[in-house]
């Protein structure tokens, strides 16, 4: 199966920042039937309400930005980033002669496939139209709700809930230091959601609904910040490097534990720079409140851990390739080898599922890695049309 993960992004978003651990051939899926949250308080939108623990954010003025200026137990001003997830939209090919000037004001395609910059390149192709997928995202529910709220509805927990809990790391030390949610218990939690949604969804369909959902995974921080350089105790028996491996050792074992449970589409969220953190400014240099920089030492050790997690993802990367879950190297269309535009055809055998494939023929992607290719752009195209 193949893998991609996002490393760069502004300093503005870093936050956000994702190591995505999921399927070319299954990302974004039309079909994703339900967003599953794992993690911190980054992703947490208020399990911690209900838990005895002061790592809390259910009074103002956090929420101040939600409707109604309701405190959720969002560690935020409002939505979190899982909260964002919007409509589905497509770039019509401005020749679609069915094409109104209302969906023209909106933009249009006039990209022409077989083209090229060369002016001979596309004398030699039969040109065509090509629709770009510009936009797509999830648009399964306005906001992810905390598996913990007593009021939700089974309705509600079909569609996605998240099991984060502020505080917590995926070293088993950092949530005990604040009494909140293990990541072992957030996956016990997501065991026990497959067999309360179960009968809302049959049992024929139980286990189609979770390989179709996509699985979020944000923590690592906590163990830094509040756990490894506050708390003396790994510090012991571990070095910042044999700290990371032993992480990353965990990391692996919950992705693990996520995919015997039927999860296929699965983000890691990398380490932010922490030594930008205000906090960690704040207590681990002298600088006043008019002269502050972030802390390199600490940012250096997040990028460190950030690459070992993508060599990690690399390396279940190639042994899941060698399941033979997706074809990387032949198109959907044909023998897969030569078959392009006129070649292509409704003679031609096709495979069953697309989705399996990076090629949808022998030179162009399916929708799937179109969507790919998408989200690593978004965030250039968010900043471009921000100004």
């Amino acid at each position: 199966m193949e893998f991609f993960y996002k490393h760069s992004l502004p300093l503005l978003l870093f936050i956000l920042q994702l190591l995505c651990f999921i399927s070319i051939a299954q990302v974004l899926n039309s079909n994703v039937t339900a967003l599953l949250v794992f993690g911190d308080s980054t992703v947490d939108p208020g399990n911690n309400n209900n838990l005895r623990t002061i790592f809390k954010a259910n009074f103002p003025p956090y929420g101040r930005e939600f409707a109604n200026q309701t405190p959720t137990g969002r560690f935020s001003d409002g939505q979190l980033t899982t909260d964002f997830v919007g409509i589905k939209k497509y770039v019509p090919p401005y020749l679609d002669p069915s094409l109104s000037i209302q969906e023209m004001v909106t933009g249009v395609s006039f990209a022409s496939g077989g083209s090229g910059y060369d002016p001979l390149t596309p004398t030699l192709s039969v040109s065509a139209t090509l629709s770009l997928r510009l936009a797509s995202y999830l648009g399964i529910k306005k906001y992810v709700p905390p598996y913990l709220d007593p009021s939700l509805s089974i309705q509600e927990m079909v569609t996605g809930v998240s099991f984060a809990s502020g505080g917590s790391g995926y070293d088993p030390l950092t949530p005990s230091l604040s009494n909140v949610i293990p990541m072992s218990k957030q996956l016990d939690y997501f065991r026990e959601y497959k067999k309360k949604i179960e009968p809302a969804i049959g049992n024929q369909g139980i286990e189609d609904h979770i390989n179709k959902a996509v699985f979020v995974i944000s923590a690592g921080t906590n163990d830094f910040v509040v756990n490894y350089y506050s708390v003396p105790v790994r510090r012991q028996s571990y070095n910042v490097s044999s700290y990371q491996q032993f992480l990353l050792q965990q990391v692996k074992e919950f992705i693990q534990g996520l995919w015997d449970e039927g999860a296929r589409k699965i983000a890691v969220a990398g380490l932010p720079p922490m030594g930008c953190l205000p906090i960690v400014d704040t207590f681990s240099s002298n600088s006043t409140s008019t002269n502050r920089s972030c802390i390199e030492q600490y940012s250096s050790v997040a990028r460190d851990y950030n690459q070992m997690l993508q060599n990690e993802l690399n390396e279940m990367q190639q042994s899941s390739e060698n399941h033979g879950y997706e074809k990387v190297n032949v198109g959907c269309c044909g023998s897969g080898y030569v078959e392009t535009s006129i070649l292509c055809n409704r003679a031609s055998i096709v495979c069953a599922d697309a989705s399996k494939y990076v090629f949808w023929d022998a030179i162009h992607p399916t929708e799937m890695a179109y969507n790919v290719v998408f989200k690593d752009i978004r965030s250039t195209i968010d900043l471009i049309t921000s100004g």
